[in-house]
């Protein structure tokens, strides 16, 4: 079936395993075939014998929607067959909302309010302090899935590649935490549970993503990500002993 190249990614084809296909995850050697003057051919995949992305067609948004309702599909596209790379200040910007989030519940229980120049410069620094908490838990809830990951599945991780793909997969899929900034800017009464929700939604998404990522079943992802909360939960209760979240 001919097409247009509307919402094509990539204009060459690729090495033998460079993309995977969408349906059953099996390596591919192209995504589509360009027969020039504009006409495209989206390749089938060998094993399956269904289009290896069908995405490659798709508008930007419905690829993203698909992203949010947690389609494996839609997963192994943006993974495997796209070129982003804005993981690490996807990262980042999450962290500061959350870090956000934990400075100005701070600041609502505390009753000072000083205008003095040294009373800006602690609450300032209770921000950056915020966000160091914020990264020191997201890195134990990392260290955690990659343990248990190894430890049940060593095979799946003897790479160096293993792991970044991995953890790019984790760092994506973590784009639920951007609905933060939202449910403090509509702040009402049910705040606590839109974060509840978020925190689900977050943990659905990684659990999707290591799925995809290592081509596993719906059980060890989940367990990771549980040995993940563990090792999360005992850096947050550190943290509370030793007040340095307060």
């Amino acid at each position: 079936e001919a097409l247009t190249g509307r919402g094509v990614h990539s204009p060459t084809m690729a090495a033998l395993g460079a993309y995977r296909c969408i349906e059953c995850s099996r390596e591919a050697a192209e995504l589509y075939r360009d027969y020039q003057r504009g006409v495209l051919r989206i390749s089938i995949c060998k094993s399956c014998q269904k289009p290896v992305d069908k995405y490659i067609e798709y508008d930007p948004v419905i690829i993203l929607i698909n992203a949010v309702l947690c389609k494996a599909q839609a997963y192994r596209h943006i993974l495997f067959n796209t070129k982003i790379n804005i993981h690490g200040k996807l990262c980042i910007f999450c962290l500061l909302c959350e870090a956000y989030l934990r400075w100005l519940q701070l600041q609502d229980s505390s009753q000072n309010t000083d205008p003095d120049d040294l009373i800006r410069y602690a609450k300032e620094w209770d921000f950056y302090r915020m966000f160091g908490i914020a990264s020191l838990e997201q890195t134990s809830f990392l260290i955690g899935i990659f343990i248990s990951l190894w430890w049940m599945r060593p095979e799946m991780l003897k790479t160096k590649s293993d792991f970044i793909l991995l953890l790019k997969a984790l760092l994506l899929s973590s784009y639920g935490k951007l609905l933060l900034i939202p449910s403090v800017i509509w702040e009402h009464d049910y705040t606590p549970l839109c974060l509840a929700f978020i925190k689900v939604f977050v943990l659905i998404s990684n659990s999707q993503a290591i799925r995809v990522t290592l081509n596993l079943n719906r059980i060890l992802p989940w367990l990771a990500i549980f040995f993940g909360l563990i090792l999360e939960n005992g850096v947050v209760c550190l943290v509370q002993k030793l007040r340095w979240d307060v």
